[in-house]
């Protein structure tokens, strides 16, 4: 639906229009579904990388455990989101698929850290030394015998995660790196700064996606919250 520039809230526009005379109502929801998108997506590839690191070096150890540290620790020197805008600027075109894939591999530093921690106590249990002696390999332990008892955990980072992604891509979005070709809650933050919807007035052009961004993320953090306390019953009293 279209309508004049910035009109105001009423019967036809529940939301009023924005600096293009589109319906914020229909762009909100259509941008909520791309944020939402992006935040899943990076979320999936960022748990997945430091997963995989984490574990591998908790569990094995030794120079291997050095190295994968080192490499940690250099990305979580290096801030993230700097990291993501040299390769946003370098990009031609910004897919929302590629969007999530950059702030997924740029992201994933302090979940490793954290699984590795998880896996270097696991690794002392008893059904692991017992794995062990059965002639398991290191593969076959992380998968079988360790990563089963992380999952809740690993869980609970992802939705973190995926909390991450949606600021991230906010962020990008609002300073003219967002996705391409397309809207999303940050998109509709930027178009209200470029255009002056605070100066003017239109509340109805920057508010309902900032609210909406804010509600998304901390209804994530609480469900990570009330995970925590289900998965960890020591939190219960």
């Amino acid at each position: 639906m279209v309508g004049l520039l910035y009109e105001p809230p009423s019967r036809e526009h529940i939301l009023g229009t924005d600096n293009f005379g589109r319906d914020v109502m229909v762009e909100l929801i259509y941008g909520m579904r791309t944020s939402i998108y992006v935040g899943l997506l990076s979320g999936i590839i960022a748990t997945a990388i430091g997963t995989i690191i984490g574990t591998t070096a908790g569990y094995i150890g030794k120079t291997v455990d050095n190295i994968l540290n080192s490499i940690t620790n250099l990305f979580l020197v290096v801030p993230s989101f700097v990291i993501l805008i040299l390769l946003s600027v370098s990009l031609k075109s910004r897919s929302l698929t590629l969007l999530a894939l950059i702030i997924g591999i740029t992201s994933w530093p302090w979940t490793a850290r954290a699984v590795r921690a998880q896996t270097s106590s696991l690794k002392t249990r008893e059904h692991v030394k017992m794995a062990k002696l059965n002639g398991e390999n290191y593969i076959e332990i992380m998968v079988k015998e360790i990563l089963p008892y992380m999952l809740s955990y690993i869980f609970m980072v992802f939705v973190l995660q995926v909390a991450g992604g949606i600021l991230a891509e906010a962020g990008l979005s609002m300073l003219g790196l967002g996705p391409s070709n397309t809207v999303s809650l940050g998109t509709m933050l930027s178009w209200a700064l470029l255009y002056e919807a605070v100066r003017t007035g239109a509340w109805w052009a920057f508010i309902p996606p900032a609210l909406t961004i804010a509600i998304i993320t901390f209804s994530l953090l609480y469900m990570n919250t009330g995970m925590d306390e289900v998965f960890n019953p020591r939190l219960r009293s």
